[in-house]
């Protein structure tokens, strides 16, 4: 007796076909990305939940739905000579912004020589790193009566505080990274018999960029945070200024607007320092 085989009929196809799947390097991103802002999400509303439970204790505090009302007052005209609450918050950001920027680009202007100065040559370290050691302790904020006593301009004293503030920052990071220079690129320079400008341009600045560009991430993060302190002492203008004059005027939820602008200006600044930085790495890497 045979056994007779039913043939199998295949399956029907789909109407639709199947979507390519993604290139593994992008879903990769995506799926990082994803659970970045998700648990970013999370720590937010974990975070509001309870700034809600300590507005029920007291009534002094403003409650998250009314500095979001503020946030968006302020950003509803920010670049107005008089918006309803004072000058435009972009205006006063921009205004910060100024002098960050210009004691910044002093303290790299001084501080990365310096620096490779002091991490290059025996001599240079022994005569200024008992300066820097002695003065990098000070509160930046020390400076201020000085550099107010001799430029007599509240802005101009300002950018003198800033550029204190991330001068020893550049300098102590660019000195490592200088004095930190691999054995082989020094023994390549001598076989080559490098001058003093190739063996700077080609072994002494290559190596240490990396950490003169974390040096200058982290002097303009420190930066922005001691300019709010600088204008809140003597500022007209600014941020900083912003703050402490609606903390007078009892505008709670302004201050607390203007803290979220601040986080979010400085975000945005060190986010894209670590983009140079990354970049900085890789290509001294090739």
């Amino acid at each position: 007796m045979t056994a007779t085989v039913q043939p199998v009929s295949p399956p029907a196809p789909s109407i639709e076909p199947p979507a390519p799947p993604l290139p593994p390097g992008r879903a990769g991103r995506l799926g990082r990305a994803a659970s970045v802002l998700g648990w970013a999400l999370l720590g937010a509303a974990v975070f509001v939940a309870a700034w809600a439970l300590v507005c029920t204790r007291t009534h002094d505090l403003p409650t998250p739905s009314s500095a979001f009302t503020s946030l968006r007052t302020l950003l509803a005209h920010p670049f107005a000579a008089k918006a309803p609450y004072g000058r435009g918050i972009g205006l006063q950001l921009l205004s910060s912004l100024g002098r960050v920027f210009k004691g910044f680009v002093l303290a790299a202007i001084v501080g990365v020589p310096l620096g490779l100065g002091m991490g290059a040559s025996p001599r240079v370290w022994k005569a200024f790193n008992p300066i820097v050691q002695l003065l990098r302790p000070v509160s930046p904020l020390a400076w201020f009566p000085i550099a107010l006593t001799i430029t007599k301009s509240a802005p101009q004293a300002s950018v003198w505080v800033i550029f204190v503030t991330a001068l020893w920052l550049v300098v102590i990071n660019t000195a490592a990274g200088a004095a930190n220079i691999p054995h082989e690129q020094l023994d390549v320079s001598r076989v080559f018999r490098f001058g003093r400008p190739a063996y700077i341009r080609h072994v002494l600045i290559p190596n240490a960029l990396p950490s003169i560009v974390t040096g200058l991430r982290s002097a303009m993060g420190i930066a922005w945070m001691v300019i709010v302190a600088v204008e809140m002492m003597s500022g007209s203008s600014g941020i900083g200024f912003f703050v402490w004059d609606s903390y007078n005027a009892g505008k709670l939820s302004f201050v607390i607007a203007a803290i979220v602008l601040i986080g979010a200006v400085g975000l945005v600044l060190d986010t894209l320092f670590l983009k140079l930085a990354r970049k900085v790495t890789l290509e001294v890497r090739r």
